[in-house]
């Protein structure tokens, strides 16, 4: 089908979203956001030319993707990239829906009449609107080894299997996670709560950020619960006032009533958005494919598939159990999940706040997510029976090569246990079984070392260790 779109149509908007053409500058509504801190490790990436390959930037919904590209494009300027050089495409206007990427370029040529694109950077924003992106973006790395492609895109469950089965050896992966704690803290530019200093964990001296003042750092921990996963909802209070329609009609709804359906041909969109309602609800809950089914009303086969796509889509993680000497369990009856983003949860429902009953899962789904960023870490819970009796912890770091547990985290949203640190049985029991000298014990803001039967347990406020997991993470995959 031939494009219908005059050329000079297209121009047009190519010279409209390409405004630095003429300015010199990316435009003020972007160059006056906050960089995200991830910023510092895409833009080497970007910069990279003697590795002839695409960068893909990948990441869910909302999380800056596009921000982040024009602050590439800004950094390029100040360092002295002739702005006749960089190119921003959005994939998702429909202007562009009968050319190839080929096309748009040839296209961006004659725009300012080049002779050729040597030395030039190209960003392709949404990259999955176009159908059979990753076989287009491979030809371009081939034909034009001098020019550098970025791309982005959001429907992940493709991007990350298109990049990696065709695009060998020509891609590179990058991705942005939902925002920080940490990131959070500094986008609302309230870096001067947090000081460098040491805590006591197992028998050693560990550098870690503390704050001076809990209380505060606590209330923005509990608007980042609710509002923090997405950087423009944290700096616009009206979106705040309306995160079921801001959020949720761009993330849920895009992500479950189109991207997914149209990539995996889901029959049932509503049923697949019922069962994600559901899971949202109920984050950080155990859960088992009988009772799903029983509960959802929907086939076993059928929850496997959906919750495969809910992961791959970047909306929830699924967490796998272990038994109390840490073995794998041979049939994987049951496991818990997690929204990738507390503030999904308010987005469907409502705020919470410090009080309610959910606190203590959404402090979970937090502190899980900013795991997240690590993705080669192989996290789990332990659960186990013993008699009439069941024991549990939240989070167990497990050793892939002997099957040992390294770490065991027990998350409270509760002050109970600094106090009372021989209530936590499952988690005394836990460190005995598997020669475990210490654990940590998060708590709303009491900080210290007790010791118990033998064992030392550490108490973080759960707003510190959300904070320290983030930084910690930045700064190994700095020096990565």
């Amino acid at each position: 089908m031939a494009n219908l779109i005059p050329t000079e149509k297209i121009i047009e908007r190519l010279r409209y979203e390409n405004p630095w053409w003429i300015t010199k500058a990316i435009p003020e509504t972007y160059s006056s956001m906050s960089k995200r801190l991830y910023f510092d490790l895409f833009y080497p990436f970007v910069i990279e030319r003697s590795v002839k390959r695409a960068l893909v930037l990948m990441g869910p919904r909302r999380v800056g993707k596009t921000v982040m590209l024009f602050h590439c494009i800004g950094n390029l300027i100040k360092e002295g990239t002739n702005p006749h050089k960089l190119f921003f495409i959005g994939i998702d206007n429909p202007i562009y829906v009968n050319l190839s990427l080929e096309d748009v370029l040839t296209l961006c040529k004659k725009s300012l009449s080049l002779e050729n694109l040597n030395g030039c950077y190209v960003f392709f924003d949404e990259i999955q609107y176009l159908k059979d992106w990753e076989r287009h973006l491979k030809v371009l790395v081939d034909n034009y080894p001098e020019t550098k492609f970025i791309v982005s895109g959001s429907a992940a469950a493709a991007l990350k299997w298109h990049s990696t089965e065709s695009g060998a050896g020509r891609f590179t992966d990058f991705l942005l996670p939902p925002l920080t704690f940490q990131e959070y803290i500094h986008l609302k530019k309230l870096d001067h709560l947090i000081y460098e200093d040491v805590i006591q964990y197992d028998e050693k001296n560990v550098k870690y950020c503390l704050t001076h003042d809990i209380k505060v750092l606590n209330k923005e921990f509990i608007n980042y619960l609710n509002f923090g996963g997405y950087p423009e909802v944290v700096l616009n209070e009206t979106m705040q006032n309306d995160m079921g329609r801001y959020v949720k009609n761009d993330i849920v709804d895009k992500v479950l009533l189109r991207d997914l359906p149209s990539l995996y041909g889901i029959k049932d969109v509503q049923e697949l958005n019922r069962f994600f309602t559901y899971i949202a609800y109920n984050t950080g809950n155990e859960f088992s494919y009988e009772t799903m089914s029983r509960e959802s009303g929907i086939q076993k086969d059928t929850l496997k598939k959906y919750l495969e796509y809910l992961e791959s889509a970047f909306l929830v993680k699924v967490l796998n159990k272990i038994g109390i000497n840490a073995k794998r369990l041979k049939r994987v009856t049951s496991f818990k999940v997690y929204l990738t983003n507390p503030s999904l949860r308010t987005a469907l429902f409502s705020p919470i706040s410090e009080i309610d009953q959910e606190m203590g899962n959404m402090v979970e789904t937090a502190i899980l997510s900013q795991w997240m960023h690590r993705e080669q870490l192989d996290l789990t819970y332990a659960r186990w029976k013993y008699g009439r009796k069941e024991g549990e912890v939240d989070l167990v770091l497990v050793d892939d090569k002997n099957y040992k547990p390294v770490w065991g985290v027990e998350i409270k949203w509760s002050n109970r246990y600094f106090d009372k640190p021989q209530e936590l049985k499952s988690l005394i029991r836990f460190c005995n079984e598997n020669e475990l000298k210490s654990a940590l014990v998060t708590s709303v803001d009491q900080i210290g070392a007790k010791g118990i039967q033998g064992l030392k347990f550490t108490f973080v406020p759960a707003s510190i260790y959300a904070y320290n997991i983030g930084n910690i993470t930045l700064k190994m995959k700095a020096n990565s």
